[in-house]
């Protein structure tokens, strides 16, 4: 057998566990399909830059400032303090990540999934040769799956793979436009009804380029009708279009992330990304390299259920944030009356200061107690219809 670990997809998640393998002097070898994008506004914290060792050449544009835009036209704008929020282009990011996989010594293979079974020597997962079209075939002791929100190694191995919720992004990548109202440090996020009935609008600079789309979990919705209404709305109907691109996006992490045997899944294919603010790229990384460690112990101690632990750390250190961030979707993107609260509570220099250190930081902020108790409260107040969307 001439592998160690098999990581099927080359995104963040599969890049970064397959480096972490390789770098620990396990065989690795990467499949990856290659040339696709997937759809991503591309917003990385400080945190993410710091624990992956991002060059400042794949920081396309640093934000500054944050502005949300309410279903009425309200606009609040967050000011980003002691430092930015980065943005990545998926085109040049993603690429990246698998080289810098490939430095590290892993085997870099272009190719189509098509399945996966056993023998006495172990694991293999067939695939479709990119270049060639021929079938090819690579052997290993164990799978990482990070094959994507519809993962087909999750559907196969995984209970419970084949049933990951999810909504529909789509974007349009575009020559950013020099003045008007756009800012090139600034990340605008349209909560409109008109534009998501159930998720958001965004307009994300990537210096020269920007990213516009949207989400939605509906299927009645036409995904680039809304994106041409945001693009209006924004200004930006008269901006070039580069790349248009579209993808479904997990709602909610998978109850089991490894089949007891073989097979342990990251990233989307893991259902890792943040409700409410469906960020995924460090949560992505973050998965992939647990499910690096949980190979490397299962591998070490023989234990298969060693596997479990990918899905235990990653819970351990984020459920209680995805638990707050869930709750938050659910109550405030349900009407435009309740995204109109929303917006209105972001008002709130409390609301604004310890939502951004809980996103640079990726840590639920507990120093200010009586901070939490006046946003509790004026949570609460708008919920019940207590105070009016206009009241902060």
């Amino acid at each position: 057998m001439g592998l160690d670990v098999i990581v099927v997809g080359g995104g963040p998640a599969g890049a970064t566990a397959a480096e972490d393998l390789a770098r620990a002097g396990l065989r690795v070898a990467l499949l990856d399909r290659g040339g696709r994008i997937k759809p991503c506004g591309g917003a990385i914290p400080p945190r993410l830059i710091r624990d992956f060792d991002i060059p400042d050449e794949q920081i396309a544009a640093r934000i500054s400032t944050a502005r949300m835009i309410s279903p009425s036209g309200r606009r609040v704008d967050i000011a980003i303090e002691n430092g930015f929020v980065g943005m990545v282009d998926r085109e040049r990011f993603d690429p990246f990540l698998r080289n810098r996989a490939a430095a590290a010594g892993a085997e870099l293979v272009a190719g189509t999934f098509t399945g996966l079974f056993r023998n006495g020597a172990g694991i293999h997962v067939a695939y479709r040769d990119k270049v060639s079209g021929a079938a090819g075939q690579l052997s290993a002791r164990l799978v990482i799956g990070a094959d994507g929100a519809r993962s087909d190694v999750a559907r196969a191995e995984v209970p419970g793979g084949e049933r990951i919720p999810y909504v529909i992004a789509y974007h349009e990548v575009i020559e950013a436009p020099d003045g008007g109202g756009y800012d090139p440090a600034r990340c605008d996020v349209v909560y409109d009804g008109a534009i998501s009935p159930d998720f958001y609008g965004w307009v994300f600079p990537h210096g020269p380029r920007a990213s516009v789309g949207m989400g939605t979990a509906r299927g009645d919705v036409d995904l680039k009708r809304a994106t041409a209404d945001l693009r209006a709305a924004s200004g930006l109907a008269g901006c070039a279009t580069l790349r248009r691109e579209g993808a479904p996006l997990p709602l909610k992490p998978l109850d089991r992330w490894d089949n007891g045997r073989d097979v342990v899944l990251a990233g989307d294919a893991a259902g890792v990304v943040a409700p409410s603010s469906g960020e995924g790229i460090y949560y992505a990384m973050q998965g992939g390299r647990l499910a690096a460690e949980a190979a490397m112990a299962t591998l070490s101690s023989g234990r298969a259920r060693d596997l479990r632990l990918a899905r235990q750390r990653f819970m351990a250190e984020n459920k209680t944030v995805f638990r707050v961030l869930g709750a938050m979707q659910n109550a405030y993107y349900r009407s435009d009356e309740r995204r109109e609260r929303f917006v209105s509570l972001c008002h709130d220099g409390d609301v604004q200061r310890l939502t951004f250190e809980a996103y640079m930081n990726k840590e639920l902020v507990r120093a200010r107690p009586m901070a939490h108790l006046k946003i509790g409260l004026k949570n609460l107040a708008h919920l019940t219809r207590l105070v009016s969307p206009l009241a902060i």
